[in-house]
């Protein structure tokens, strides 16, 4: 019997090999937002090693969206070439590959974690943040501004043109990035989203700006092309949003074309008491998986045991990981050796590593 982490999933057009997917993964190694040889070799080795959908990092839709001054971005032309390099190599690797689609909001302009972390003013390079309402993420980082009508109209229409420039460029799947305290985490989210207006207070007003970038991004998006949503299931805070917040959520983007909830959690405010330990967010991914989606569970998710039992108790529909791929670029290769798959095909260049003599 094939293990459920290599039985191929359908989602409208696009069928992939097996479960796993290699979560986005911020490198903080680009230059103006270019893919170059580092992404190519990162993402390319996680093809090889047998995923079934890859993706990108956190890809910024405009400038000011980036996390640092280091990150992946797509908001122009020029950066399509570089991208089409990597799609081209994904594919010829029999994987499917994803565009993850972001912007920082408040928690950006800030150096890359090797670097501390810190806030960059304008002065030293940095730029103007803006977020739902003009509060802080901690003491340390920048103090937002307020986005204004025009503003969250703009960002909607960057986030339609990052999609049109990831099509371009090859990709086959989109997420779309409303988890970790960034910009669409800041609007749903009570503790970070105070304001007054059609985009705050109420779960309708707060999940306004999500299910117009949905809209802005499914109107260009092809029908037959699938659409994932990253979600922080709960905010791991008192009066923070909630796994039956994400429950709730499910009926409004389903019905707007959200394909898969990538279930991961935390990251809008500073104090959240995260408990991290093998599985800790798997009740997420199965909670929504419940109210008729298909999910994708993420966090300490290292063995291959592990993620097949998650599949085989109905909990997920997909495995993502981070951390473990980083440590071993071709876990599908050795999971399907250690979960008796022999049927997985390995690179032609590799085939005689295939079995251990």
């Amino acid at each position: 019997m094939t293990p459920h982490l290599f039985n191929p999933l359908t989602i409208r057009s696009i069928t992939l090999k097996n479960r796993i997917v290699v979560s986005p993964m911020c490198q903080y190694s680009s230059d103006d937002g270019f893919a170059n040889d580092w992404h190519f070799v990162h993402l390319g080795s996680r093809a090889v090693g047998g995923a079934g959908l890859v993706f990108t990092e956190a890809t910024a839709v405009n400038p000011q969206g980036r996390i640092s001054p280091r990150d992946l971005g797509i908001w122009k032309d020029e950066h399509i070439e570089q991208l089409k390099k990597i799609t081209r190599f994904i594919e010829q690797q029999g994987s499917i590959p994803g565009m993850q689609l972001a912007h920082a909001g408040r928690k950006a302009s800030i150096t890359e974690p090797w670097n501390g972390d810190k806030l960059i003013p304008e002065a030293d390079g940095g730029w103007k943040i803006v977020a739902p309402s003009p509060i802080a993420f901690s003491d340390n980082k920048g103090l937002p501004e307020e986005l204004t009508q025009q503003g969250i109209d703009n960002i909607a229409a960057d986030f339609k043109a990052a999609a049109q420039r990831a099509l371009a460029a090859g990709f086959k799947v989109i997420e779309l990035h409303g988890a970790h305290g960034y910009l669409i985490n800041e609007f749903l989210s009570p503790l970070s989203n105070k304001r007054t207006d059609k985009y705050g207070g109420s779960f309708e007003n707060r999940t306004r700006f999500l299910t117009e970038i949905i809209d802005s991004v499914r109107s260009i998006w092809p029908a037959d092309l699938p659409l994932f949503l990253r979600i922080s299931a709960s905010d791991w805070a008192e009066d923070g949003w909630t796994v039956d917040d994400s429950v709730r959520l499910v009926e409004i983007v389903k019905e707007k074309g959200v394909d898969v909830m990538d279930c991961s959690s935390g990251g809008v405010v500073s104090y959240a008491k995260i408990p991290a330990k093998p599985n800790y967010q798997v009740p997420f991914a199965e909670a929504v998986r419940k109210s008729g989606i298909l999910t994708g569970a993420v966090g300490v998710i290292v063995s291959p045991e592990q993620a097949e039992a998650i599949l085989n108790n109905n909990q997920a529909d997909l495995i993502f990981m981070a951390r473990e791929l980083l440590r071993d670029p071709y876990f599908p290769l050795r999971a399907a050796r250690e979960l008796g798959y022999d049927e997985m095909l390995w690179p032609v260049q590799y085939e005689r590593a295939k079995r251990k003599k």
